[in-house]
């Protein structure tokens, strides 16, 4: 069971994602944003590392997230988070991995030798796929970055010249949410699959609430379903509902002190689906007629909507804020009044449609 998601975004003069420095024009400093090419035609787009990046600092300012800390491995260029999922919420809901190896000891704390007489190492590593995954948010229709020229200087000095890319866009992003996954983790060793060590999967035992689970997909060598530890449904519900409600607040992007703007979603479609494949992809359409101006696919919706009817959960919630694209606002209140053959259709201003879908959600999530 998954939480589908898709929002759209409506940006004006900002450059949310940038690729670095290139020099054009004989300006050394010019700041370039993300893009890429399809059928010829440039779409610029904000990284999944980025977005999740905003992700996170709404959970932690508007919820108080408990954040795993980042750990700087000495000698090396790596770190990694605690991988404690049972005490950090993002370390569930973002994942991790954590690739490490401890020294192994005797009954007598001493640090056990190999036959060459070197100490004896065993892998620790834990890893944990994300339950949250999400797609680069990209324009809906290509786009055509202005490159923008200005100087800094103070009075009497130098003018030292720079550049930056900026454009206007409305950009779509898809994420989905696995409600399984969720506050439920392995300890089995096997690689890709422990999540947790043996430590943290007893400590997970003692919570109030907890429980233990076969996992159906992997035995052990006796041919036995092996086990999953699963966080109180309060842990659970709690961190899969603030991740829903933190797209109200989400804020973010590059050179915000001369190109803010509003990246809260301006268009949302929020529905429980029984498996991982996501339906939305195509909803939002550049018009057949002007590539530059973005449609709602209202006859796409429907499509879905009748083509997987029977794996929805529940109701679709859909939301728009007021302002942007009204043009289709009519047709989007008729998705509600759909016959027998489609799921029932809630039609919301954006923060309502969290809202509500949150409320649904709470119920399925048992």
């Amino acid at each position: 069971m998954n939480v589908q998601g898709l929002i759209l975004i409506d940006v004006n003069g900002v450059a949310l994602n940038n690729a670095g420095t290139t020099q054009q024009a004989g300006i050394e400093n010019k700041t370039v944003t993300k893009k890429i090419s399809k059928n010829g035609l440039i779409y610029t787009y904000v990284s999944g590392q980025a977005w999740r990046y905003w992700w996170r600092e709404a959970l932690q300012k508007e919820f108080n997230w408990n954040m795993s800390p980042i750990i700087k491995v000495d000698g090396k260029s790596q770190v990694y988070t605690a991988a404690n999922p049972i005490q950090y919420d993002d370390d569930d809901i973002f994942g991790y991995m954590r690739a490490e190896k401890e020294t192994e000891k005797d009954e007598k704390g001493e640090t056990k030798k190999n036959k060459n007489g070197k100490d004896k190492e065993k892998d620790v590593t834990v890893t944990r796929v994300s339950p949250l995954k999400n797609s680069v948010i990209i324009s809906v229709a290509s786009t055509r970055p202005v490159s923008h020229f200005s100087s800094a200087s103070r009075q009497n000095d130098v003018p030292v010249p720079y550049g930056k890319d900026e454009y206007s866009a409305i950009m779509k992003g898809m994420f989905s949410l696995d409600l399984e996954q969720a506050g439920t983790f392995a300890s089995y060793n096997k690689t890709g699959f422990k999540n947790i060590n043996e430590k943290l999967f007893n400590e997970a035992k003692e919570l109030k609430g907890a429980s233990i689970l076969q996992d159906k997909y992997v035995k052990d060598k006796k041919g036995e379903f092996e086990q999953l530890i699963r966080l109180p449904i309060e842990i659970r519900r709690k961190r899969v509902i603030e991740t829903l409600s933190a797209l109200k607040f989400i804020n973010g992007g590059a050179m915000q002190t001369n190109n803010m703007d509003d990246v809260t979603p301006k268009f949302i479609v929020l529905a429980t689906f029984k498996t991982g494949n996501h339906p939305f992809s195509h909803i939002a359409k550049p018009d057949s007629i002007n590539e530059n101006n973005v449609q709602i696919n209202i006859n796409g919706i429907k499509e879905i909507l009748k083509d997987y009817k029977d794996q929805f959960i529940g109701d679709v919630f859909i939301g728009k804020r007021s302002g942007f694209l009204d043009e289709f606002s009519g047709e989007l209140e008729e998705l509600k009044s759909l016959g027998d053959e489609y799921p029932k259709v809630q039609v919301a201003s954006i923060n309502e449609t969290i809202d509500n879908y949150c409320e649904q959600l709470k119920q399925q999530l048992v």
